[in-house]
């Protein structure tokens, strides 16, 4: 019981005492690129993770040594 008050407690001083990120206050020397497109965003997020689990997968099936059944 004292163990789980103390992490509840220090859980909750840090997430009272931490700063925020300021992520939207750009500084010196940030040089933001261009954004993706719709269409580059579903490949590169979509698209290339499915492609990659599919060759990994077909990969796997192709070189099963096992004995059939």
């Amino acid at each position: 019981m004292r163990a789980g008050a103390v992490a509840a407690g220090t859980t909750l001083m840090m997430l009272l005492m931490s700063a925020p990120a300021l992520a939207l206050t750009p500084d010196d020397g940030d040089d933001p690129g261009t954004g993706l497109s719709v269409m580059d965003t579903v490949g590169l997020f979509v698209l290339a993770p499915i492609g990659l689990f599919v060759v990994i997968t077909a990969l796997v099936m192709v070189l099963d040594k096992s004995k059939k059944v």
